[in-house]
C-alpha cells in the first residue's frame, strides 16, 4: 500500500488531493483519520490510500505508530522567498538539527526511483504551457521516517497553491510515483550545490540519474563516513554513484569531500 498524506493546514495540499479524488477516481472508505476522510483507489496492482491530517505535515513525526506503508508520498506547498513557480520533489529529514520537524541528524529513506518518475511527469506537464520550474530539493526538513518518503511540492507562493492547472500537474506526477517503474536508472546521491539543484534535475530528466538524497553546499562541510554512510543505506535502492556538483563545493571542503566519498568505494562523478 502506498499513502499519499494530505493536510487541512496546507491551501496546495488540499488542491492536490481534490484533484487527485477527481481525475483518477478515489472513493470515500467508512473510516477517518484525525475526524478527516479517508480515500482508496486501487491502481494496477498497488493499493493507494489517502489521508489527511489536521496538522502540518512535517510536524507529525508519530505517522508510522498508524500506518506501515511501503512509501509515503506528502502532498504538499513549497514557500520561498523568490517566489518563482515551482513543482518540486524531495525526500525528507535533517542532516543536522530538526529545525523545521524531524529528528535530528536523521533522514527518511530515499525512494529515489519513485521521486524521478514523479520528476518526470511534473516535467511533461509543465510543457502543456505550464510555466513552473521543475526540480530537486535537497533532503531537508521533518518528519524522519523508517518508511520511504517522498514530498511533492507545489510553489512557491498563495498565488500557485490555489493554481488548479499546477495542482492538476502534481496530482498526475502523484500517481506517476505510485505507479511507474523505471529500468536501468543510475540511482545516486547528490553533493554540492544550491539547494534547488538545476545540474542534478537536468541529469535526471535527460538522462538515466535517479536521485535520492541531495546534500546541498552548505552543508558540504559536515559531510563525513558516518553521514554519508546514513545516504547510501538510507537509499531504497542500491546506490551506484556520488554525483558532485564540482562548482557548487566551496574550495576549502573539496579535498576533504574527496577523501570522505572515495572511501565509500562507490563510483564517484564530477560534473
Amino acid at each position: 500500500m502506498i499513502l499519499l498524506v494530505a493536510s487541512t493546514e496546507d491551501v496546495a495540499s488540499m488542491n492536490i488531493r481534490q484533484q487527485i479524488i477527481q481525475h483518477y477516481g478515489f472513493e470515500r472508505l467508512s473510516e477517518q483519520f484525525q475526524n478527516n476522510s479517508v480515500f482508496q483507489k486501487t491502481i494496477g496492482a498497488t493499493v493507494v490510500r489517502i489521508v489527511t491530517l489536521s496538522e502540518e505535515l512535517i510536524q507529525f513525526q508519530e505517522i508510522e505508530e498508524f500506518f506501515a506503508p511501503e512509501l509515503f508520498i506528502y502532498l504538499s506547498r513549497h514557500k520561498s522567498r523568490s517566489g518563482k513557480p515551482t513543482l518540486s520533489v524531495h525526500t525528507p529529514g535533517n542532516f543536522n538539527t530538526a529545525e523545521k520537524g524531524g529528528i535530528d541528524r536523521k533522514i527518511s529513506i530515499a525512494p529515489s526511483h519513485a521521486m524521478k518518475c514523479a520528476l518526470l511527469e511534473m516535467n511533461r506537464r509543465a510543457g502543456f504551457n505550464l510555466p513552473y520550474e521543475i526540480s530537486y530539493e535537497c533532503t531537508h526538513h521533518g518528519p524522519s521516517l523508517e518508511t520511504p518518503a517522498m514530498f511533492i511540492e507545489l510553489g512557491s507562493s498563495e498565488t500557485e497553491w490555489q493554481d488548479v492547472r499546477a495542482a492538476e500537474a502534481l496530482a498526475h506526477a502523484t500517481i506517476a510515483a505510485s505507479s511507474q517503474t523505471l529500468e536501468d536508472a543510475i540511482v545516486a546521491i547528490g553533493i554540492g550545490g544550491p539547494h534547488y539543484s538545476r545540474k542534478f534535475t537536468k541529469l535526471a530528466l535527460t538522462g538515466p540519474y535517479a536521485f535520492g538524497h541531495i546534500i546541498p553546499k552548505y552543508l558540504v562541510s559536515r559531510v563525513d563516513s558516518s553521514l554519508l554512510t546514513q545516504c547510501l543505506e538510507r537509499t531504497v535502492e542500491q546506490v551506484g554513484t556520488i554525483v558532485l556538483d564540482w562548482k557548487g563545493i566551496k574550495g576549502a571542503d573539496k579535498h576533504s569531500l574527496v577523501e570522505v566519498v572515495q572511501n565509500t568505494g562507490i563510483d564517484v562523478e564530477k560534473v
